[in-house]
Parts: structure tokens; C-alpha cells; sequence
């Protein structure tokens, strides 16, 4: 049975409430076609998880769709400034802001990739974040070193990942930066496959240590050019800045489902003839 399907039907996957990871980093990779579905599907209390969020978390927190973060990093890059939507949320109260450092992030993923309940982490022994963040905890090591902090595991109910290609049966490569896109998908219950290209599966079955992210992880597939834009794709398309700049200037929920429905007209985010 193929895993291709639509992309509505992939992001119906997702249920309101659900711990979901976002794959890429920053302005880069981001699978930003999945995150106007979770938005033109009015998803509710989402639980983003993401070591270097911009975009895709800032346009979910306009959206009303974000109940916490926990994220290391959530800001654009330099010329574009702070995520506005999202500090607004965790100022209000509206969002809650688990704030990690990048690493702890990796931490509590790898615990969720071995299946254990925590992780040590080594240098967080003093700061805030033991004060302000629950999912960190001082105790002392069992066998004697003395007190260590140990991050407790993020278990993604889904992970969303953009991948340059992807064949018929869910085996993924991604060019460029990987970023934490294969830890999120062994750390994920399910795993949400955007990708800009569709490949034999034999030349996967001939090149199988190339492959990134192997097809028993992966739950759905959906053939997308254009599906990180406007954040960048190794070797497809650059960051679009202009796009960018037009959504920084989006401030109320009615202006985001104008700006969604406008940029979904463009042909090249149009999934046809795969």
C-alpha cells in the first residue's frame, strides 16, 4: 500500500493537542507547506518542539494553533529581527515557552530515540532555566560523581520533515545541512514526509547507506515542490526574502488566511502530476 498521499490528508494525521516536531533550522529547510495546512485546518493546542524555529513557529502562533514551545532558539535570521507573533504569545500568557538551550533540545530527543524517560546533561548545573523550565531536574548520580541535571524526554506524537527526495516506499535522502531532522524522526511516533522529489526505489535499493531516513519510520509521503519555500532547499531555491518581508508585515489571523490563500496560487506549490 503506497504512503503517498495529499497534503491534507497527511496534516489530518495530526490532532489537536499533539507534541509535533518541525523539521529544519531557522530560515532554512522548514517544511512551511505542512505549516499553512496546520493552519488552514485550525489545529489547536499544538506542542512545538524545534531546536531553531522562525517562520514556521511564529505563523502557528499567529494562527492561535500553539499551546507551548520548547525550542532552544525562536527568531529570525539578523535582517529580519524577533518573531513577533511568538513573543507576544509566551508575553501574554497564551503560550507557554519551554526554553531550552539547542543542545537540551537534542538531549531530550535522544533520551525519547532510546527510549528512556530522561537524559543527563552535562553543564547546566546552575541559571534560570533550572527555575523556569519543569522539564529540567537536579538529582544526584547514583553512582557517586555528585549532583547532575537531567532534561526529561520530548517524544514527538508527529515529526514534519521537508527532504530533497523521497522514493515510493518512505526512504528519504536530504541534500545540505541535516540539521536535527533524522534525530526527530527516530525520536517521533509518526513521521510526515514533504518532499521536493519523487525517485525510483531503486536507487535506493543500489545506494542504501545514502539514505537519511529509512521507509519504516515514515507514515505518509506527500510529493511537494516548493514545500519549504519561503524558507530555502539545498539545491532547489534560495531563501525568498521578498515573501518574507510580505508575511513580517502580516499582524491579525484575517491577514493570514489572506496571505495563505494568495500564496498557495503560486503553480509551483500546486502537488500535480506526480
Amino acid at each position: 500500500m503506497s504512503k503517498i498521499v495529499s497534503l491534507e490528508e497527511a496534516i489530518g494525521m495530526i490532532s489537536d493537542g499533539d507534541l509535533v516536531a518541525l523539521g529544519g533550522n531557522v530560515l532554512h529547510r522548514a517544511p512551511m507547506a505542512a505549516v499553512r495546512e496546520l493552519v488552514r485546518q485550525k489545529k489547536k493546542n499544538l506542542k512545538l518542539v524545534k531546536t531553531a524555529g522562525a517562520m514556521d513557529v511564529d505563523m502557528l502562533c499567529l494562527a492561535g494553533s500553539v499551546a507551548s514551545v520548547d525550542a532552544g532558539f525562536i527568531s529570525y535570521e539578523t535582517q529580519y529581527g524577533l518573531a513577533q507573533h511568538y513573543r507576544k504569545g509566551v508575553q501574554s500568557g497564551t503560550i507557554k515557552g519551554n526554553e531550552h538551550a539547542c543542545y537540551t533540545v537534542i538531549c531530550a530527543l535522544r533520551a525519547a530515540q532510546m527510549g528512556v524517560p530522561f537524559m543527563p546533561v552535562k553543564g547546566l548545573s546552575t541559571g534560570d532555566l533550572l527555575q523556569v523550565n519543569d522539564y529540567f531536574q537536579v538529582i544526584q548520580d547514583p553512582f557517586g560523581s555528585g549532583a547532575i541535571t537531567i532534561v526529561k524526554a520530548l517524544v514527538p506524537d508527529v515529526a514534519i520533515l521537508h527532504v530533497s527526495e523521497v522514493d515510493e516506499k518512505g526512504n528519504a535522502r536530504i541534500n545540505g545541512p541535516i540539521f536535527e531532522d533524522v534525530l526527530l524522526s527516530r525520536a517521533a511516533k509518526k513521521v510526515i514526509i514533504t518532499a521536493e522529489t519523487i525517485v525510483p526505489v531503486m536507487k535506493n535499493t543500489f545506494n542504501p547507506q545514502g539514505v537519511h531516513i529509512p521507509d519504516f519510520l515514515v507514515s505518509a509521503i506527500v510529493p511537494l515542490r516548493g514545500g519549504a519555500r519561503p524558507t530555502s532547499c539545498e539545491g532547489y531555491y534560495d531563501i525568498d526574502h521578498a515573501d518574507i518581508t510580505a508575511f513580517r508585515k502580516v499582524k491579525e489571523k484575517i491577514e493570514l488566511d489572506a496571505y495563505i490563500a494568495s500564496y498557495d496560487k503560486k503553480d509551483h506549490f500546486i502537488n500535480k502530476g506526480w
